[in-house]
């Protein structure tokens, strides 16, 4: 009997694919769409590379026509809003800069999609994503770098958990883009030249900060910008307005650029400093999620990013009495920001990954 698999579909090549090699590989395929917009009248209006909206849902459709296959659009609105938009907002409102797109993959994405296709009979789930899962000699599964470093996407992915890896299937992982592209032109999907998404799906206009306005009712408070001694260098518009290595949007005149090197709720200050104050050593990591391991006992060597775009530096990994990490990178790092993620590798594939808590 084949074994069945629900892709999670947003409309763009890569996920159109996926759906293409699973059934090639003799898989019973079922494509679905995850609606999770909150308003309508806003999503109507995303660019025609979204990856969530109205316009994701009919590319879906046409590409699971084209493919012959079962499609289905879901409704996952309550969850997107609880693990995710609510998640974003809070830790602005905290200070902190979150990433909503790992929070959608592990809450909404993984964990309400896979109990949805368990409970329809499925085995897997499947995404577009660039990455791989590998079980390692230890038993535990693994996300494994994919096979093109310009695309890899397993930053995004460190949070998963056992039991969602050993259900998950990403085919893509094994090709580069081009490669893709080429398979989409060859079985005659429409989005084979589709853009890819680059923006954060509920925040179409950029302007996060009037999203969290419209989200809470309030207005962030003005306060005070100060210098790394506490000495007051102007007014702030407020806190959601401004993130960890910012230096557009100040307002503030210098001979040398100031940037925003942390934010302090307590008293609703930004403290601003010269570029060199952006780098530090160590980061403390809270939330870790393991992966390749169950835990750490001791300190380790990896190689760790402190964002999606950075290239990953060698560090030491100290683990703390109370579950956090301690990572001491080799040479200073710009811009550790608390609330983002630092997902730590070993040889190519994750160790384990966390949520930066602060400078050490």
């Amino acid at each position: 009997m084949k074994k069945k698999v629900v892709v999670g579909m947003s409309g763009g090549v890569d996920s159109s694919v996926a759906a293409y090699l699973l059934k090639e590989q003799g898989y019973d395929v079922t494509g679905v769409t995850m609606q999770i917009w909150q308003d309508e009248d806003i999503f109507k209006k995303e660019k025609e590379d979204g990856c969530c909206g109205l316009s994701a849902v009919e590319d879906a459709r046409r590409v699971a026509e084209c493919l012959d296959i079962p499609y289905y659009v879901m409704n996952f609105k309550a969850d997107f809003k609880k693990s995710v938009i609510d998640y974003f907002v809070s830790e602005y409102q905290k200070g902190r800069t979150p990433n909503p797109c790992i929070a959608c993959n592990r809450y909404v994405k993984w964990e309400s999609l896979l109990h949805r296709a368990m409970e329809t009979g499925a085995d897997y789930i499947a995404t577009g994503h660039y990455a791989r899962i590998v079980r390692l000699a230890n038993g535990r599964f693994s996300i494994q770098n994919s096979v093109t470093a310009a695309k890899d996407q397993t930053y995004a992915l460190y949070n998963l958990t056992q039991d969602q890896l050993a259900h998950t299937l990403m085919p893509v992982g094994e090709y580069d883009k081009q490669q893709i592209r080429m398979l989409a032109e060859k079985i005659g999907v429409h989005v084979a030249a589709k853009q890819d998404s680059q923006d954060i799906c509920f925040v179409p206009d950029h302007d996060y900060a009037a999203f969290i306005t419209r989200q809470t009712g309030k207005n962030s408070e003005p306060g005070n910008f100060v210098d790394e001694s506490g000495n007051i260098l102007g007014q702030h518009r407020g806190m959601i307005h401004y993130t960890i290595g910012q230096r557009r949007g100040l307002g503030i005149s210098a001979e040398t650029p100031f940037f925003v090197k942390e934010l302090r709720p307590k008293t609703n200050e930004v403290v601003l400093c010269k570029a060199e104050g952006l780098f530090g050593r160590v980061c403390r990591v809270g939330n870790v999620n393991f992966m390749a391991e169950p835990s750490i006992h001791e300190s380790v060597r990896a190689t760790g990013k402190i964002r999606y775009s950075h290239a990953g530096a060698l560090c030491t990994l100290h683990p703390q009495p109370d579950g956090t990490l301690m990572a001491e990178f080799d040479e200073a790092q710009r811009a550790m920001t608390p609330g983002q993620a630092a997902v730590f590798y070993q040889a190519d594939y994750i160790l384990c990954g966390g949520t930066i808590e602060g400078r050490g």
